[in-house]
């Protein structure tokens, strides 16, 4: 090979920058910094629908879950580990608690870059704001409704 050593070079320095941002974070000696969470303050909640573990690990599938039985199967109380009931509404059982969302929910979901669309179907009680779904079945004359029929 003659021109090996242009591309050992090459390769050296493809490596270097393609793992530059690696090394500037091991030479910069910060870490990353994790979400500040507001946890909630009512007096009355003292324990969630499940284990601080397992709602940190599944709390979605837990979600995803309750919206099925609801919907599909007409259950609507979930009965917890400890036999405590629970109704399965997002913005009644969850949003009980976690009445702010911006500084419970979006904090690490904004930290992990994952977007909700639980918006599109629930309303947000305390800010009276309305998903697209919701705003069909709530306000069928509307101009939501009108637009969203344009675009579909």
């Amino acid at each position: 090979m003659y021109d090996s050593g242009k591309i050992i070079a090459g390769l050296v320095i493809f490596i270097g920058l393609f793992t530059s941002p690696f090394w500037y974070d091991l030479a910069s000696g910060t870490a990353l910094q994790t979400p500040d969470l507001v946890l909630p303050t009512k007096a009355d909640q003292k324990q969630c629908v499940a284990s601080l573990e397992f709602m940190r690990r599944d709390h979605m599938a837990l979600l995803n879950d309750w919206r099925t039985q609801v919907v599909r199967d007409g259950i609507t109380y979930y009965k917890s580990a400890n036999g405590k009931e629970f109704e399965m509404r997002y913005t009644k059982t969850c949003l009980g608690c976690h009445t702010n969302t911006s500084q419970f929910c979006d904090q690490c979901h904004n930290y992990i870059g994952v977007t909700l669309y639980c918006l599109d179907c629930h309303n947000m009680p305390a800010t009276q704001i309305q998903g697209p779904m919701a705003a069909k079945i709530l306000n069928p004359n509307s101009e939501i409704l009108n637009k969203l029929q344009i675009q579909n």
